[in-house]
């Protein structure tokens, strides 16, 4: 099982004004990435705007996406759902694609059910039945309105080690996010294998680092891969400290709506995205130009 370590980009999904997909600002910004010292791109995820997209456009991305990387680097694929059913379906029917092409999945808490932790637990095991390939889970709370508590987390582990590689902790809780690291430091493989505790959000990267984190799956990343880089390889505290408004206006009206002015700003994609999100105020706009100005 490849160890996903580092920095992983959180890429967006670039649109035409027409609201078709970018392809030429999709190959700009992969070879930002590709260029910027990222250790694994996570393809059609939270960021990358997934959710408004139909099934053939995900299917053209991600084989675009495939294509264009070229095993340059390992390309992680969102496969998530609220439908545990359903999930297991399009892993079953996508096997031989995602065992070719994909390192692992993320796959997000179901959201808008508000399943119990036995819920949780059940929904997850099933996914690592059924997925051909290492399945990282991914709690964040504040969109899915359900926290995939530590117990919970090393429980699936526990049970399902051989395709639970880690998980992307996007809570923001650090005692949350602590207890789970110390956890998992009691309880290692018999192959010395530990679950892969990765942040989830850009502005705590290198207080998980330095309490034993495995790594970062970032937005920020989309425009900045090398200075997020250095903030997980060398746990750089203060680097990430200077980034701190940055973070902040990044998030201020919603994902991914600030990186997509931050790359349309420089020139690497357009300002567009799908309903119901929409591109930052003017006032925002501003902020962020301003910031990346300083």
């Amino acid at each position: 099982m490849l160890q996903l370590k580092g920095l992983g980009t959180a890429l967006i999904t670039p649109f035409l004004p027409s609201g078709a997909v970018d392809y030429d600002g999709l190959k700009r910004l992969l070879d930002i990435q590709l260029q910027g010292g990222v250790d694994y791109i996570v393809v059609l995820g939270t960021t990358g705007e997934a959710a408004t997209m139909t099934e053939q456009e995900k299917k053209d991305v991600r084989q675009f996406i495939v294509r264009y990387v070229s095993g340059r680097l390992p390309l992680v694929l969102g496969f998530g759902g609220n439908n545990t059913a359903q999930v297991v379906a399009d892993l079953n029917a996508n096997k031989e694609e995602l065992q070719r092409d994909f390192a692992a999945i993320l796959s997000v808490c179901p959201f808008y059910n508000k399943p119990s932790q036995e819920g949780l637990y059940q929904h997850f095991t099933a996914i690592a039945d059924s997925s051909p390939i290492p399945v990282i889970l991914y709690n964040v709370p504040g969109r899915t309105g359900v926290n995939l508590l530590p117990e919970t987390v090393m429980r699936i582990f526990a049970d399902k080690s051989d395709k639970i590689m880690g998980i992307k902790e996007a809570s923001g809780n650090m005692d949350q996010i602590k207890h789970l690291i110390d956890l998992v430091k009691v309880r290692p493989l018999s192959d010395g294998r530990f679950l892969l505790v990765i942040s989830g959000d850009d502005g705590i990267a290198a207080d998980v680092m330095m309490a034993g984190g495995a790594g970062l799956i970032s937005v920020a990343a989309n425009a900045w891969p090398k200075e997020l880089s250095q903030i997980v390889r060398k746990q750089d505290v203060l680097l990430q400290n200077r980034f701190e408004n940055m973070v902040r206006l990044l998030f201020k009206e919603g994902n991914p709506s600030g990186i997509k002015t931050v790359l349309s700003q420089r020139g690497v994609i357009h300002n567009v995205l799908r309903l119901p999100l929409v591109p930052n105020s003017k006032e925002v706009q501003a902020e962020i130009r301003s910031c990346v100005c300083d």
